[in-house]
């Protein structure tokens, strides 16, 4: 691209890299190799993601002393090699002021002539949600401008520019010609577009153009999409990376910005990247699945060959009496579909096993729950001799409800749909068909089952699942009690069973995978209830 068409400012380079956490030295050559990468396209600024040298979040590794040392040491190394380009990069640094336990401030150094020329700490520290950064960095004391080829950037990070009612926001980055902000912003559905509106006030609260350098990657349960943006003084976009994946973009007045995503794509998106990311990041070379037929393990099997290719993806078929033979059928022909390996290994006769082995006892739910253990055990046997990570396939909807088996469909090592809404899961099995058919339309049609007794139906047990997915997303997501939730419109009866649900399955929870996070709030680290509980909003009379 030609990078002289932005007048003003730096000729600039976003570069949005997918870092490791606690990869120092593999984090130190992805930043050298793209910062030359920037400097050979004619970049006089390359722009990096927020604390990309140590990966984020790196949770209590920010803690330790070893940690944060090691990597001032790689960036005095990385700034070694920095040419006749100036390379703003994120990292921990060590602080003489700790606060409590923190030892470090969240930082950004300015990198040029072989030189860390200054350093930038982040002033203000989110403590909402996913975030816990109170308990991990030293906020900053004040703004930085710093010259950069006849220019001035000022030199923010994610959250400095998220708040324009907080002090930070009236002096944001005094004099500069453009600002700088470095982000690890996590992705949900739609926060690409609120992240984008959120620095277009920015850029015409400021009057000046803004370049926002968001990561790109998963890490553990949470999903970053990039969609790193430059804006001009007046909102407009003159440039913008794509979605979920690497990108080096030169800014020019004349380039195409990335389109973003639609909705569905964007989800669909999401997951892909966080399943590679978990099985790449955690060295694994091998998933498997139990796909029974249902529209939930056919999701996770269409995630995982598109995340990792089908070669690396085992499914493993495993029906009981109860299974309906069209069930069957239909996996057999998405393995076929999918072009994955197929193990059968029917389950009739463990069944019998645990039938005499514990007579009465071995009846109803317990009968129920033990096909699912059995399965559980197979799988993670599997798991054992064959070096696999297990998928679980279970969706937010039963994860909400307790709708699963611990130790049962509930083992493996990553939930890829923990936080996907039944309804949503129907969307993206539609979405994934568009573009060539791997899951068979009968999966889609059939009323959803367990499959562990004659003639089940989730109908049996929950309400319609348009239904109780509003009513989780209100009670979930929102943090609404149920007398809210009914006056929205729904029966306070329904509301009372689901929000009781909910509440007793925590413990559940607890036990469960990790999973990918897609929704606002999700069951991880920004939904944190105790499972010892006895507020009973739903049971009348309490408090």
């Amino acid at each position: 691209m030609n990078t002289g068409d932005v007048p003003g400012i730096p000729k600039t380079a976003l570069a949005q890299i997918n870092p490791t956490v606690g990869d120092l030295d593999g984090n130190a050559a992805l930043i050298a190799d793209w910062t030359e990468k920037a400097r050979l396209a004619g970049a006089e600024l390359v722009i990096f993601p927020e604390l990309a040298l140590t990966g984020y979040p790196a949770e209590d590794l920010y803690l330790r002393p070893d940690f944060i040392a090691a990597g001032f040491s790689s960036l005095e190394e990385l700034a070694a090699g920095v040419g006749d380009i100036t390379a703003l990069v994120g990292f921990a640094d060590p602080v003489e002021d700790p606060v409590g336990q923190a030892i470090a401030a969240n930082a950004v150094a300015v990198l040029r002539g072989g030189e860390i020329r200054a350093i930038y700490h982040k002033r203000i520290l989110p403590n909402y949600g996913v975030f816990d950064e109170y308990r991990t960095f030293r906020d900053g004391p004040a703004p930085l401008v710093t010259p950069v080829s006849g220019h001035s950037v000022g030199l923010t990070v994610c959250e400095d520019c998220w708040d324009p009612d907080s002090p930070v926001a009236s002096n944001l980055a005094p004099g500069a010609d453009l600002i700088a902000n470095l982000s690890a912003s996590p992705y949900h559905h739609g926060r690409s577009r609120d992240r984008e509106e959120n620095f277009r006030r920015v850029a015409l609260a400021e009057g000046r153009p803004v370049a926002m350098v968001n990561a790109v990657g998963g890490q553990d349960e949470l999903i970053f999409d990039g969609g790193s943006v430059l804006l001009a003084g007046d909102g407009t976009v003159l440039a913008r990376a794509g979605q979920f994946s690497e990108d080096l973009v030169i800014c020019d007045r004349g380039g195409s910005p990335a389109p973003p995503l639609g909705d569905t794509a964007e989800v669909y998106s999401a997951l892909d990247t966080g399943l590679r990311d978990y099985v790449v990041k955690n060295g694994f070379g091998h998933v498997g699945l139990g796909l029974s037929g249902g529209i939930d393990s056919a999701l996770v099997a269409a995630l995982a060959v598109d995340a990792l290719g089908p070669e690396k993806v085992s499914c493993v078929v495993m029906p009981s009496p109860h299974s309906g033979v069209e069930t069957q059928e239909d996996a057999r022909e998405m393995t076929s579909r999918l072009g994955v390996e197929l193990i059968e290994i029917p389950i009739e006769g463990p069944m019998a096993a645990f039938d005499r082995l514990l007579g009465p006892d071995a009846k109803g739910v317990a009968a129920e729950n033990l096909q699912a253990r059995i399965r559980g055990n197979l799988m993670m046997a599997l798991s054992n001799s064959r070096g696999w990570l297990v998928l679980t396939t279970a969706n937010k909807s039963e994860t909400s409800v307790g709708y699963s088996t611990l130790y049962g469909d509930m083992a493996g090592g990553l939930a890829p749909i923990k936080d996907v809404p039944k309804t949503l899961v129907y969307e993206l099995c539609r979405f994934r068909n568009q573009t060539a058919p791997v899951i068979p339309e009968t999966i889609i049609s059939r009323p959803p089952t367990a499959e562990l007794r004659p003639d089940q139906k989730d109908s049996d047990s929950l309400p319609p699942y348009d239904t109780l997915d509003r009513i989780l997303r209100q009670y979930v997501e929102e943090d609404r009690g149920p007398a809210e939730i009914a006056a929205s419109g729904e029966d306070p009866v329904v509301v009372a069973e689901i929000v009781a649900l909910v509440d007793r399955a925590e413990y559940k929870r607890r036990q469960s995978p990790p999973g990918l996070r897609i929704t606002p709030k999700g069951f991880g680290r920004d939904r944190r209830m105790p499972i010892t509980n006895r507020y009973r909003p739903w049971q009348a009379g309490s408090r």
